[in-house]
């Protein structure tokens, strides 16, 4: 997340009108915006690498871990239906069946 901010502010200070008017900050700004998408890329390489590696370590030691990544999933996808259900039983005319489901 840090090095995206550095890249976001870079980029803000290219648009800076003042990289029109002075070409020395104008080099600066460009050599920093440079410097900022190396690291974000090198930054992006190795935790792209390095997750998977220790996510497969955790699990063969803590196999609960695997479970648990499994259960919240189910939970999650659970939740998002049933919510999908009050949106719609919210959306129809309050009657007592409509009204009996809803608060079901």
């Amino acid at each position: 997340a840090m090095s995206k901010s550095a890249v976001k502010i870079s980029s803000d200070l290219l648009s800076n009108p003042l990289c029109e008017q002075e070409p020395a900050f104008l080099e600066m700004v460009t050599a920093f915006d440079t410097a900022m998408k190396r690291m974000d890329s090198f930054n992006q390489e190795k935790v792209g690498r390095a997750l998977p590696i220790l996510f497969s370590r955790f699990s063969s030691v803590f196999p609960s871990l695997n479970m648990a990544v499994k259960r919240r999933e189910q939970t999650l996808q659970d939740y998002k239906r049933l919510q999908s259900k009050v949106e719609k039983y919210e959306e129809k005319e309050r009657t007592g069946p409509v009204l009996a489901k809803l608060h079901q």
